[in-house]
């Protein structure tokens, strides 16, 4: 069965979407089978990954409102996952998904038949907690949550932890929090250590190692259609996912 991992945070600009797609390519080079989910309407991770999304046909849009089923919409990627793409019509979903009952399982029904061609799935969420966050969190078996190493940006997740509780008591029982992962990181500065410590306390959650060094590799990786690991491969945020990527395959239950 395919390990299906949330990446979210309701604040944006954390690294959301670099995260899946690095994360995805790392564990893509280790042999995995790796499919990442665009659910995000401004499609970045499908845009990041070398698709426009204003020339596809169908999305997970598609999907979600049962017109088409997965492996039809899947696209294979230059760094060796696949990729379930997004499109701006994905902004309609949610309010197609409101009239319907059982809405938060919808993603979890769409993905049934393909889960098991995979070891991973990753959901790159958008920076809410709507519909379609909680439709990743009840299709999946945990959730990471990228965290940018400034005081501010930690504000929001004891509300995202409000709704992980939701969710397990009332959708999806096995979800558990990975950990936290801090991105942007700068090693040299005492204020960023500091925010990673009052994390891991205040909020008893597990700090993800190592922490993803800032760069400005990320951001020209997406202008490439590729992932950090394929555009900058020595950069220090690269062997950073990389190692996280060793970390997740060796030891699947920390």
């Amino acid at each position: 069965m395919a390990r299906i991992i949330a990446v979210a945070n309701q604040k944006g600009g954390v690294a959301k979407t670099t995260t899946v797609a690095s994360l995805g390519a790392a564990l893509a080079e280790l042999g995995e089978k790796v499919l990442v989910v665009d659910l995000d309407p401004q499609a970045c991770l499908t845009f990041s990954l070398g698709l426009d999304p204003e020339t596809l046909d169908m999305s997970l849009h598609d999907v979600l409102l049962e017109r088409v089923g997965a492996g039809m919409v899947i696209r294979p990627t230059d760094d060796g996952m696949d990729l379930l793409p997004a499109t701006i019509d994905l902004a309609g979903t949610e309010a197609h998904l409101l009239t319907r009952t059982g809405r938060e399982h919808a993603l979890r029904l769409a993905l049934e038949d393909i889960a098991g061609d995979y070891s991973y799935v990753i959901f790159d969420c958008s920076p809410s907690l709507g519909v379609l966050t909680i439709n990743a969190l009840t299709a999946a078996d945990e959730v990471l949550i990228p965290l940018q190493a400034e005081t501010l940006s930690h504000r929001g997740v004891g509300q995202l932890l409000d709704t992980v509780r939701d969710v397990q008591r009332l959708t999806n029982p096995r979800l558990r929090v990975l950990g936290v992962l801090p991105t942007l990181f700068d090693a040299r500065t005492s204020h960023a250590r500091a925010v990673v410590a009052d994390i891991e306390e205040r909020y008893q959650l597990p700090v993800l190692q190592p922490p993803i060094a800032k760069s400005i590799r990320f951001a020209e990786a997406p202008a490439a259609g590729r992932s950090v690991l394929a555009t900058a491969t020595r950069a220090k945020g690269a062997e950073n996912y990389r190692e996280l990527a060793r970390r997740l395959v060796e030891v699947p239950d920390a």
